[in-house]
């Protein structure tokens, strides 16, 4: 075979396994990094590399085994895009964690976030009880919306950080 077709067809096969693994797995399994996901991370791309680029050590392979994974996840965001059903695979639905200050335990179990990080995610937006939060969300990102209601002025505020460790959750 061709050695840049060879790298092409091994870098496709690579990155089409590790979406089958990261959704397989938890698809937000990486979007909060901890020193052990670090370390998966590492890992993992040394384990694929060799698998992407075979005996091709060369910067032409390097380059080619990138372009190809750029390629791949342009057209995997294309397909998600333009096809509904794909994307509800790829991405869960938006989970409510909070409504009217009542917090959903049933949700928290299953997003596998403690009340702890729950309180410490709306202290991050201001909010210093979850009585006085009337909406908080966990989106597919892994970031918490939260939607707070000042008591004196009854005016509502909606606030979304993009958190530096987002929260994983299968």
């Amino acid at each position: 075979m061709n050695p840049i077709l060879d790298v092409v067809v091994r870098s496709l096969c690579v990155y089409l396994f590790m979406v089958v693994a990261i959704r397989l797995f938890g698809k937000n399994q990486l979007s909060q990094l901890n020193a052990g996901d670090v370390v998966l991370l590492l890992l993992i791309s040394n384990a694929v590399q060799n698998a992407m680029v075979g005996q091709d050590t060369s910067l032409q392979g390097g380059l080619i085994a990138a372009l190809v994974l750029f390629a791949a996840n342009f057209i995997l965001k294309r397909l998600m895009f333009s096809n509904r059903s794909f994307e509800t695979f790829m991405e869960e639905n938006p989970v409510i964690l909070v409504k009217d200050g009542n917090i959903d335990e049933k949700a928290l179990n299953t997003v596998k976030i403690t009340k702890d990080e729950l309180e410490e995610a709306i202290r991050e937006h201001g909010v210093e009880r979850i009585e006085d939060v009337r909406l908080s969300i966990l989106e597919v990102d892994g970031n918490i919306s939260v939607v707070s209601e000042d008591n004196q002025t009854k005016q509502t505020h909606y606030s979304r950080i993009k958190r530096k460790n987002k929260r994983k959750y299968q």
